[in-house]
């Protein structure tokens, strides 16, 4: 009994230090959590310090890295303006040579120039001297000018009165030609005037074609060659009876219609001048002088009658003799 009472005794001693023990490790316990809880905080403020510090050096190395890039561009362009500047300087060396080479060849000409404005000075004084003496001279041949003047007037007058009688002389020949031609058409008139196809048209004596040429054809029918030799006959008696000195002439215009031709003529001036020329050359042969015949071929461009009726056709075809004045 004694024994466990002192066994009881015993243990409840103990107690109360391993309570003490416990509670001593448990405040070391705490202790150490405190300090570790303290440690993450400081730690983590540190941290936290550090990273913005770190992401302020980033900012502050990417402005840096566009600062270096802007320099780089920067150089990179006073590197071109001072290329640009060297370029520029040597061509303004270049233009300063061309410029002193011009200054060099302005002044040669200049000197050049007043070479030359001395020598016109002294041409001017010596072209004042000929001046001077060609003032003279026409002061003399004014005074000539004057002397024969009137001889001038008397030799205008002579020359109006000699107008005047040349233009009477013309008109003379004129009327007297009128005459011979008015003479020549009222015979043929009086030979011809019952032919059919044959007329008088003012100052023209007028063949149709069917009179004198089959159709198509520039050889003369044998009435047609009839016709053209009592022309030449009362042609005869007129022309011998006009002075030589009136410039007569006997036209033969040849015509035609605007009818397509079918015949070995390529067109209507061929047709018409070969008839024109046909008869000139049968007035020829009957003793009229060619110097005082002309064939003329007007195609079917001078037509009588602008129908397309055959009687306008054969109005058209025609040749007529013209007597006037050459």
């Amino acid at each position: 009994m004694a024994r466990r009472r002192r066994q009881t005794h015993a243990g409840l001693d103990a107690w109360p230090g391993y309570v003490d023990a416990l509670s001593t490790l448990l405040m070391v316990i705490i202790f150490v959590l405190l300090v570790f809880v303290l440690g993450q905080a400081f730690l983590s403020v540190a941290l936290n310090k550090r990273q913005r510090a770190m992401e302020q050096l980033a900012q502050q190395v990417a402005q840096l890295n566009d600062m270096l890039s802007l320099e780089r561009g920067h150089a990179h362009a006073l590197e071109l303006s001072v290329a640009s500047l060297r370029a520029a300087h040597e061509k303004d060396e270049a233009m300063e040579t061309s410029l002193t080479a011009q200054v060099a060849q302005s002044t040669a000409e200049r000197d050049n120039q007043t070479r030359l404005a001395q020598a016109s000075q002294q041409q001017v004084a010596d072209l004042g001297s000929q001046l001077e003496q060609i003032r003279q001279q026409l002061s003399a041949a004014m005074a000539a000018l004057e002397i024969s003047q009137t001889e001038i007037q008397d030799r205008q007058r002579k020359i109006d009165d000699l107008g005047l009688k040349l233009n009477v002389a013309l008109a003379d020949k004129v009327e007297q030609l009128q005459r011979y031609r008015s003479e020549f058409f009222g015979r043929l008139r009086d030979i011809l005037k019952n032919q059919e196809g044959v007329q008088v048209v003012g100052d023209r004596f007028v063949f149709q074609s069917e009179v004198l040429f089959p159709p198509g054809s520039a050889d003369l029918s044998p009435k047609g060659v009839a016709e053209i030799r009592t022309l030449a006959r009362t042609f005869h008696q007129v022309s011998a009876q006009i002075p030589a000195s009136i410039p007569w002439i006997m036209r033969v215009d040849g015509h035609a219609d605007r009818q397509p031709i079918h015949s070995a003529f390529a067109s209507n001036w061929e047709l018409s001048s070969a008839r024109a020329i046909t008869v000139v050359k049968l007035l020829i042969a009957e003793g009229i002088s060619p110097h005082h015949l002309a064939a003329t071929g007007f195609a079917d461009f001078q037509p009588l009658d602008a129908g397309s009726s055959q009687a306008a056709f054969a109005r058209n075809r025609r040749i007529e003799f013209r007597l006037t004045d050459r």
